[in-house]
């Protein structure tokens, strides 16, 4: 505890930085009547995606395949199975954006093929949360300046600060454009601004105030 008069405040920082990564997703998908038949195109569709992604080369930074889905298709009322419906998602992350619009096409072209996305972020470890939180201490000890020297005082001593948390929303904006007729198709893509907020609650310590 602190003997003598203590000033307490919250220090915030905000900024729009570029984004670091997109994501999409590719999802594909089969059906037939025979389970089998509907694995198997299963399998070679998403074995012709794995050949694409293959081919980029150093412009796939991290491809992670999950949500295997294969379920029967039923009468209604009944459990007589008239069709098989098989889908596998694939989730790619990328940070060369110059080649994202053309790979979501190459892949959207597949054959029973669905892209979503992008999503762009920023990586977990990026130097924007650092810089923001950084800012934030700064904005916090400004204000604690200002409220001492309005009663006549001075900072002394940092008592306690506290991280009051941050956002790191994800957001994304696509854009379409068909390219000239009979050419390939142009995709259009606007990396979203990624908002960095970092808030800290400070106490100081200050010279005892000149009143009056």
């Amino acid at each position: 505890m602190a003997d003598g008069p203590v000033v307490t405040v919250r220090g915030e920082a905000y900024r729009e930085v570029p984004p670091e990564l997109a994501r999409f997703t590719v999802t594909v998908t089969a059906r037939d009547r025979d389970r089998e038949t509907t694995l198997t195109k299963l399998a070679e569709r998403a074995a012709a995606v794995r050949v694409l992604l293959d081919g980029t080369g150093s412009a796939v930074d991290r491809r992670e395949t999950g949500d295997l889905r294969v379920r029967p298709e039923t009468r209604r009322a009944t459990e007589r199975v008239v069709a098989w419906h098989g889908a596998v998602t694939t989730t790619v992350t990328v940070s060369d954006f110059t080649a994202l619009g053309e790979l979501m096409l190459r892949l959207a072209d597949q054959d029973q093929v669905e892209v979503a996305g992008p999503w762009w972020s920023l990586r977990p470890d990026s130097p924007a949360y650092r810089e923001a939180r950084h800012a934030a201490i700064t904005d916090a000890l400004d204000r604690a300046r200002e409220y001492a020297e309005a009663l006549g005082a001075r900072v002394t001593a940092l008592l306690e600060l506290a991280d009051t948390g941050s956002e790191r929303p994800m957001m994304a904006r696509m854009a379409y454009a068909g390219g000239p007729e009979g050419g390939t198709p142009e995709l259009d893509l606007d990396p979203q601004p990624q908002p960095v907020h970092a808030a800290v609650q400070a106490r100081f310590a200050i010279s005892e105030p000149v009143l009056g």
